[in-house]
């Protein structure tokens, strides 16, 4: 092999403050729409939570140190964004819009834990 040949994309992994599942539940759960599904029996310890939606898999993991990511961040595809900022907007969420890119209707938002998230629209793609 001459090189990594990547074939997919499993999940992403963000970093969570410890006891702060419930949170994460809600925000990820009922705000997303994922749907959480059960760690395997050896990581239940570890604390956090696992979530899983239309094409994506998130896994929120307990950081002893932990410091939200203010910059790194993923970038989640949405049906109608608009509708997503009003919702997200109503639910609380500051929603940020952002049009430096004009072909491609996003937005930045946060969890409840500072870490920053992008939502596109679904069909917009970067240039």
């Amino acid at each position: 092999m001459k090189k990594v040949n990547i074939v997919g994309f499993d999940h992403l992994q963000l970093a969570m403050p410890a006891g702060e599942e419930a949170k994460a539940r809600h925000f990820y759960g009922e705000l997303l729409g994922l749907t959480e599904v059960d760690k395997p029996e050896p990581l239940v310890s570890r604390g956090g939570c696992w979530f899983k939606g239309q094409g994506v898999s998130v896994h929120l993991g307990v950081m002893n140190d932990f410091a939200p990511a203010t910059k790194a961040h993923p970038g989640f595809q949405v049906s109608d964004l608009t509708a997503c900022q009003t919702f997200l907007s109503e639910a609380g969420v500051e929603v940020l819009p952002d049009d430096s890119i004009p072909e491609v209707g996003r937005c930045h938002i946060s969890d409840p834990f500072g870490n920053r998230i992008e939502l596109i629209q679904q069909g917009d793609v970067f240039p």
